[in-house]
């Protein structure tokens, strides 16, 4: 295992789709390892390191709201966006009153969870300068003054998150005891095949407030 580091995560709400809902939004019950990724790759992300998420401690007890939020039924093509590098002069444009809709959300709040994770090097894509000790420092020191490359969120952009890192090692004791079983949730999207990506899921067990992600079997 890589150099470790952990935070904790905090925001008013959060929403972690589950893909199979197409309509309405709905979130799982916690945050999903791919997202928890997102949060510390805004901090600090480099092509010479992968990001592993370990654990996620949910300390507070699980809650849902839910809110009607604006979104727009339709996106600008590939397809139009390549015509106009390509030189062709055509409008390059989304008119949001057009294709403005609300939606229904099921959202989580108040949430407040510690995430503990650790980066790997990836040997192919590193350079003579990049060790373990660099890039460790650096995301520490990221993590300390505040620092990011774009604001982390809880699922979506409105939902922002505020970071903290833990250094002394005490990690506050969750409200959850027992063994709650969370169904199956996604873990992360597989890019081995650029043509072909497929998305992971896993079987989510929490006990006593922590999913241990450290000896879980993915499936496609």
């Amino acid at each position: 295992m890589g150099y470790g580091i952990v935070i904790r995560v905090r925001g008013d709400y959060a929403l972690f789709t589950r893909p199979e809902m197409k309509v309405e939004r709905v979130s799982y019950d916690v945050i999903t390892p791919s997202a928890a990724r997102g949060i510390i790759e805004a901090v600090y992300w480099k092509p010479a390191i992968r990001w592993v998420i370990d654990r996620i401690h949910v300390l507070n007890e699980i809650e849902f709201t839910n809110i009607r939020r604006n979104e727009v039924s339709a996106k600008i093509s590939t397809e139009k966006v390549q015509r106009v590098m390509k030189g062709k002069e055509e409008p390059l444009f989304l008119a949001s009153n057009d294709v403005r809709q609300q939606r229904a959300a099921m959202l989580l709040k108040n949430v407040d969870y510690i995430i503990e994770a650790h980066f790997e090097m990836i040997p192919e894509k590193s350079g003579a300068d990049d060790t373990e000790e660099k890039h460790f420092n650096m995301v520490i020191r990221r993590l300390r003054k505040g620092q990011y490359h774009h604001a982390p969120c809880l699922g979506a952009r409105e939902f922002g998150a505020k970071l903290e890192l833990i250094e002394n090692g005490h990690i506050p004791r969750s409200c959850h005891s027992g063994k709650r079983d969370l169904g199956w949730m996604l873990y992360d999207l597989d890019f081995s095949n650029s043509n072909d990506i497929k998305p992971l899921f896993f079987h989510a067990i929490m006990q006593d407030g922590v999913v241990d992600l450290t000896q879980i079997q993915l499936r496609r």
